[in-house]
């Protein structure tokens, strides 16, 4: 239905309702059937209760109170009342109960819905619903299913782990959105999961959903009528919302703030399958005759309506006071106003001392009116968000970096605090390698490129990634390194990586490795025993290659270097003790002291010719050598221990334990360069 309305101030506005608006056949039904009840029942003065609300519409409610039909939660309520089972049906376990407690009952679950109870309860494999899993209709449907999963949105969907060899039967809600439930149609196909797909959806609903989007992307406004509370009206709401940015759910046309419409073109109105058509043929009524009925123009209207607060209204307002977990504000309104701090920001550590002051004069979003109780509940997070959202789209358009603060570690990743809004860090994008731990980011302040921003969801999903950056940020900190970096400079750094064959430490943005043979002046079996993740050490540029991005350093103090008193130590022709600690095809490496070894040939181990090493010596063995010639240029000593037998040994320091001789493998030599 349409009709144009000339203002007086010379506005035009042509309001248009949706052909499908208001009460679908079930909700009809259920509604109708109860008035026709409480005619009957009125005459013997027989009590009667509904299962819950019989539907989400405080209007129908309201008056089915005023005629003594209030709802029950729980059937422990019932003593002789009949019970109503509304629209959104009930599973079996109720209505065995009544059954069994010889309560009498009426069955108004919609044909739809039972639809759904006969496909689940049928099912010889593992059911999948898309829906709310706290609505009634799907607890209802839960109660047929032996083996059920419900699956609220496509992120779900995406996290269902589908087993491709199982079968698989798939239904949704009656009012599930029908965009939504092709997405996730079209996702399973793709999957190749063994799915049969049954589309449940009430036709009413699909079509109201249809001509919802199309009166939305041909209106300036759009006003969606109905319960806040109903899922369909939230699912028609978020339609419009997506085509037409001026959209309103309220729950009748007067609670809606006429300064917030335009005062020329086109206004839809559509219904929520709860909402009583008396509702709607109101709502075109009041806007289509406000004039004539209220003697006053939309510029009237509009000075009025800034003497009461509605729903959905942007005010502006004064902080008066701020505690840690609320902030009042004067609106200049019978009540002040009070914004919770989750709806100031999403910062746990926030101080709200620090994001508003008294007297401060600030935008705020009207959640909820209450006269009765006298409260009027705001939001400036909700204002905020859409502004940050702006600036985040832009951000994600022109690919320009955002600082965010990581607050939060979840599943597969982390949430980062990018301009206040709460938006998703993959693991994979935190940095350009491999993160094992994630909670190392936890309250760190970054850069990040916004990767994904999707408006068509109900709620906007932002993805936000520093994999690029990291790489580009490593990339300059290498260049700054290799810059300045010089052989034999002494630098601090922190142990970021243990590995067989070395330690990797961060020097500032850039890793060097300390390779397992460079951890000491002795002999190290295993990385882990000298060094832990974490640890500070002062390291030493062994080596240096820009063009591979290599840095190579050494634990090992010049200073206490053995080579440098081993002449002193071991003159030629004295006689010490070493340990065997490496046996080879031409003799045997002998320990003489941790970091200092000496090679006895295996000519000089026996005076009798032997043909293996091992037919005399084995690792381990503790024996008496002579030196027979020391090169500290080559760090090389000779020894003998045929030459030294019988004679006396002198004095050395305790040898290692160690008996292994680590020497460079290919494999880890490798993997170095790789890193």
């Amino acid at each position: 239905m349409t009709h144009q309305n000339n203002c007086r101030g010379g506005c035009v506005i042509e309001v248009i309702l949706a052909k499908t608006a208001g009460f679908c056949y079930g909700v009809a039904n259920a509604v109708n059937t109860v008035y026709d009840l409480c005619a009957a029942l009125k005459q013997d003065g027989a009590p009667l209760v509904t299962f819950g609300p019989l539907i989400h519409n405080r209007v129908v409610t309201d008056e089915l109170a005023a005629m003594g039909v209030h709802a029950i939660k729980s059937l422990s309520e019932v003593t002789n009342e009949t019970v109503v089972i509304r629209s959104h049906g009930v599973s079996p376990a109720v209505t065995d109960e009544l059954t069994r407690r010889g309560i009498k009952y009426v069955d108004c679950t919609c044909p739809f819905v039972k639809r759904i109870h006969k496909i689940v309860s049928a099912a010889n494999c593992q059911v999948i619903v898309l829906g709310d899993e706290e609505h009634p209709e799907i607890q209802g449907i839960i109660g047929y299913a032996r083996d059920v999963h419900v699956l609220k949105n496509m992120d779900e969907v995406r996290a269902y782990p589908f087993d491709l060899n199982a079968p698989y039967i798939l239904v949704s809600q009656t009012t599930y959105s029908v965009e939504d439930f092709e997405r996730a149609r079209d996702y399973i196909n793709q999957l190749g999961a063994n799915v049969t797909i049954v589309n449940t959806i009430c036709k009413a609903t699909a079509e109201r959903q249809e001509e919802a989007e199309t009166l939305a992307k041909q209106c300036d406004a759009m006003v969606v009528l109905g319960d806040p509370n109903s899922s369909n009206t939230k699912k028609l709401y978020n339609i419009c919302k997506k085509h037409c940015e001026l959209s309103y759910l309220v729950e009748r046309i007067q609670n809606i703030v006429l300064n917030i419409l335009r005062l020329n073109g086109k206004m839809g109105i559509t219904a929520g399958a709860s909402t009583p058509p008396a509702i709607t043929e109101e709502a075109v009524r009041y806007m289509s005759e406000f004039e004539q009925n209220n003697n006053q123009s939309f510029a009237d209207m509009l000075n009025e309506s800034n003497l009461s607060l509605h729903t959905g209204q942007v005010v502006k307002g004064r902080v008066i006071t701020v505690t840690p977990n609320e902030v009042t504000v004067n609106l200049n309104y019978k009540y002040e106003g009070v914004i919770a701090r989750n709806e100031i920001t999403d910062d746990p550590a926030a101080d709200l001392d620090d994001l508003l002051k008294p007297g401060q004069e600030i935008d705020v979003f009207v959640i909820h009116v209450n006269d009765a109780d006298g409260n009027v509940q705001l939001s400036k997070k909700k204002l905020d968000s859409q502004k940050k959202l702006v600036e985040l789209e832009e951000a994600f358009t022109s690919k320009t970096p955002v600082p965010g603060k990581i607050i939060e570690q979840v599943k597969g990743g982390l949430i980062a605090l990018i301009k206040g809004v709460r938006v998703f860090v993959p693991s994979s994008q935190i940095s350009n390698r491999f993160a094992e731990d994630l909670s190392v980011y936890l309250g760190k302040t970054l850069n990040f490129n916004i990767l994904e921003f999707d408006r068509s969801r109900p709620r906007v999903r932002v993805v936000a990634g520093r994999r690029e950056l990291a790489s580009v940020e490593h990339a300059q900190k290498r260049d700054e390194f290799f810059a300045t970096a010089e052989i034999g400079q002494r630098i601090t750094g922190t142990v970021s990586r243990i590995a067989s064959f070395g330690a990797f430490v961060d020097l500032g943005g850039v890793d060097g490795l300390i390779h397992i043979s460079e951890l000491s002046w002795g002999r190290v079996k295993n990385v882990s025993d000298v060094l832990s993740e974490g640890d500070t050490v002062s390291v030493t540029v062994r080596d240096l290659d820009p063009e591979k991005g290599k840095i190579s350093l050494t634990l090992r103090n010049v200073e206490t270097n053995p080579w440098n008193a081993a002449a002193d130590k071991y003159p030629i022709g004295s006689v010490v003790t070493g340990k065997v600690v490496r046996i080879v095809t031409f003799g045997a490496f002998v320990e003489l002291e941790p970091g200092l070894d000496g090679m006895v040939h295996i000519s000089q181990i026996s005076p009798n010719r032997i043909a293996k090493v091992e037919d005399e010596l084995a690792v381990g063995d503790v024996i008496s050598v002579k030196v027979i010639d020391v090169n500290i240029d080559n760090k090389k000593i000779s020894l003998s221990k045929k030459e030294a037998d019988g004679a006396e040994a002198i004095d050395q320091p305790d040898l290692d334990e160690s008996i292994e001789q680590d020497e460079p493998i290919e494999q880890e030599q490798e993997e170095f360069e790789q890193e």
